[in-house]
């Protein structure tokens, strides 16, 4: 691997890439080491097109798989500017391994044929003992000679078949996610639900003190709800990636893909303080 080699002068190389979008972004190195967990001299020296303070070719590109999402770009593009700058092949799949071991098959356990023939023996011991109990001798099973048959009505069927079944109620609606939104959430505090779809996105959340509630990269299908008396301040890096739910109620749209958003909701949103 190089260290800070030149790339194409018609191409930006990754570390240039990185930084601009990071400025853009109004985020710090600092930040950005805070939100992906990688440390900040090597964030630096990345942004710096060197590479060999991450420890190997796998470990710099998950370095610049971590970066980009928290900058807002597309982790994939800027991988593969990285294999073309510095001409590195992609990682080897693992091979597949030669034979699978074969699973021990615990043996069947054979059936105890001697308790079977007690419980059934004991069955048909109760059963027509109860017979005789309850049909004064006779066995339940047999029918007396005399014995009238049931009679039919005048359709040809049993009595009460001819009656109407009572249709069933309705089931009730179930309720719209949305009206159990607005319905669960306190109506004396501002409460913000963050779920992101479509991509990731780096968050940051802070409540009307000031106090950091939560700073991140959120991946597809994660969320995160922040709750305070007076005011939620967000920080969205890629806010097109970001759906919101302020005091229950969904927003349609906070920002495109990209782009970072600085926004502020209090008790009487969903419109934006």
């Amino acid at each position: 691997m190089s260290n800070g080699n030149s790339p194409a002068k018609d191409r930006p190389s990754v570390g240039r890439t990185l930084q601009q979008a990071r400025i853009y972004a109004r985020l710090t190195v600092d930040e950005v080491s805070s939100a992906t967990r990688v440390r900040a001299p090597i964030i630096h020296a990345i942004e710096a097109d060197d590479f060999s303070r991450c420890g190997g070719d796998v470990y710099a590109r998950g370095h610049i798989r971590m970066v980009a999402r928290a900058v807002g770009l597309d982790p994939a593009e800027v991988i593969e500017l990285y294999a073309d700058q510095e001409g590195a092949a992609p990682p080897p799949s693992p091979a597949a391994p030669v034979f699978e071991a074969e699973r021990i098959r615990p043996e069947p356990r054979r059936p105890n044929w001697t308790a079977a023939m007690v419980a059934a023996i004991v069955a048909v011991i109760a059963f027509v003992g109860f017979s005789f109990l309850s049909g004064g001798g006779t066995p339940a099973g047999s029918v007396a000679k005399d014995s009238p048959s049931p009679s039919p009505t005048a359709e040809g069927g049993p009595e009460g078949a001819d009656k109407e079944s009572e249709p069933l109620p309705p089931a009730d609606p179930e309720p719209d996610p949305s009206d159990e939104a607005v319905a669960g959430v306190p109506a004396d505090k501002v409460t913000v639900m963050a779920t992101v779809e479509g991509g990731s996105s780096w968050i940051s959340a802070k409540d009307s003190s000031g106090r950091l509630l939560f700073e991140g990269v959120l991946s597809d299908g994660d969320s995160q709800t922040f709750v305070d008396d007076e005011q939620i301040d967000l920080v969205l890096g890629n806010a097109g990636a970001v759906q919101l739910h302020v005091n229950g109620k969904p927003l349609d749209s906070v920002g495109d893909s990209g782009q970072v958003q600085r926004l502020t909701y209090t008790k009487g949103d969903p419109e934006e303080g």
